[in-house]
């Protein structure tokens, strides 16, 4: 019998991506020879939007600018932990100005507590909320420095994760929490360590384990609900094993923004706004 499966109300933050384009590649997804096309683009990151916004949850809308092509990806930009937002400090030079951007959102939307970080983070590109831990991803661009910096903001343990493998560059391209409130998961294990592989198996050993296949398809930067899991499309694989689990998986299709490394995930931030 599956288990019940409840949806709660979520708050998300999501950026437009009105200057799209993949001039320069600063991880293996992105080829600046293959056109972009924008409006398509649009119209697929409008179709999540919407999707979000016909299961009850609620979108903030981030203003891009001209010259911030990834702004799109706006989980990189802060990470929200019972209303408090540590920003975000990014590896490249290329992104370095989104971070300013997010935090003049959060600081003109009444958020009180806004950390700058000294240490790199990309947000939940490499922070990963469940009800116990605060998963943390280094190996490509998070600095390990940044999961002390975070544990002592949010005082919530940070679990350390170590990513080998160079298309996973970021945690969210390799795990996605299923259910935040019971600590549960789905991870491609062929993107960690062997140590943190046994990390994962101990802290997890009911995780649902993603196929070489649905991993390349970026199917693990997925966002739940706590009932709709919504991953991209091609990511077939997890459709059924999601299902008997209790879930309800939804396929997007951000074939896209793909092109920059990410998906439904990286488009997405959560605004967990109280404890």
């Amino acid at each position: 019998m599956p288990t019940p499966r409840h949806a709660t109300p979520r708050r998300y933050l999501m950026c437009p991506p009105a200057h799209f384009e993949v001039t320069y590649a600063i991880n293996p997804w992105m080829d600046p020879t293959k056109p972009v096309d924008v409006p398509l683009a649009v119209a697929q990151w409008e179709d999540l939007r919407d999707r979000y916004r016909a299961l009850g949850h609620t979108v903030e809308e981030l203003i891009p600018r001209p010259g911030l092509p990834d702004m799109v990806y706006a989980a990189n930009g802060a990470t929200v932990v019972d209303g408090r937002v540590l920003g975000a400090r990014f590896a490249f030079r290329e992104r370095e100005p989104e971070a300013a951007a997010h935090l003049e959102w959060f600081r003109a939307h009444g958020f009180a507590h806004v950390r700058e970080p000294v240490h790199i983070n990309e947000g939940e590109g490499d922070f990963a909320v469940t009800a116990s831990y605060l998963l943390a991803g280094r190996g490509f661009r998070a600095s390990p420095l940044s999961h002390g910096e975070a544990q002592e903001f949010f005082g919530r343990p940070v679990i350390g994760l170590d990513l080998v493998e160079p298309r996973y560059y970021h945690l969210d391209t390799a795990l996605a929490v299923l259910d935040d409130a019971a600590d549960e998961v789905m991870y491609y294990p062929s993107a960690f360590s062997p140590g943190s592989r046994e990390v994962l198996r101990r802290l997890f050993p009911d995780a649902l384990i993603a196929t070489d296949d649905d991993a390349a398809a970026l199917g693990l930067n997925a966002v739940s609900d706590g009932l709709h899991v919504l991953l991209p499309q091609a990511a077939t694989g997890l459709f059924h094993p999601l299902r008997q689990r209790g879930f309800e998986p939804l396929g997007i299709d951000l074939s896209e923004l793909l092109k920059g490394g990410g998906s439904v995930k990286c488009c997405t931030q959560e605004l967990r706004d109280h404890a």
